[in-house]
């Protein structure tokens, strides 16, 4: 449980300072940094969380990009900002870097080959379509609140 925890709170200091770094890139104000740090830290940890629990990482990215966006709109309306002010930069620690450079190490190797390999094809296409299902799962997830959230007509 101690170790479990301590992975949470590692995860967490780390996913706040990319989160912090993109933020004072995209120009956000010094006041809401802290914010930024704090919806990036609570995002990445709730996927690890989910990770942990043997869920796919797909989903677990979905699920992780809607609680940020729930709790950046929490802290546009509590200041008066726009939601994607803070989300932008609290999902950018969940890009799914590792996946896209395997994928493109993957497809250099393949071409530079005289004849195709199957395993490096598999590797290109998980590996391709792992990122693919990632991004989505970031867009949609982090859409989906703010959707639900700010609709005009009722659902029904």
């Amino acid at each position: 449980m101690l170790s479990f925890l301590n992975l949470l709170l590692h995860d967490a200091f780390f996913s706040a300072i990319p989160a912090v770094g993109f933020a004072m890139v995209f120009n956000v104000p010094k006041r809401y940094l802290v914010y930024c740090a704090i919806a990036g830290a609570i995002g990445h940890s709730s996927r690890t969380v989910l990770l942990q629990f043997s869920m796919p990482i797909e989903w677990a990215t979905f699920v992780a990009a809607a609680i940020v966006g729930l709790i950046t709109i929490r802290f546009a309306k509590r200041h008066l900002a726009p939601p994607l002010m803070y989300a932008v930069a609290a999902i950018i620690p969940m890009v799914p870097g590792t996946y896209a450079f395997n994928t493109v190490i993957a497809l250099i190797q393949l071409t530079a080959q005289s004849q195709v390999s199957p395993e490096l094809t598999a590797q290109v296409i998980v590996n391709g379509l792992k990122t693919v299902f990632i991004l989505g799962a970031l867009a949609v997830g982090l859409a989906l609140p703010s959707l639900l959230y700010y609709r005009t007509r009722p659902i029904i």
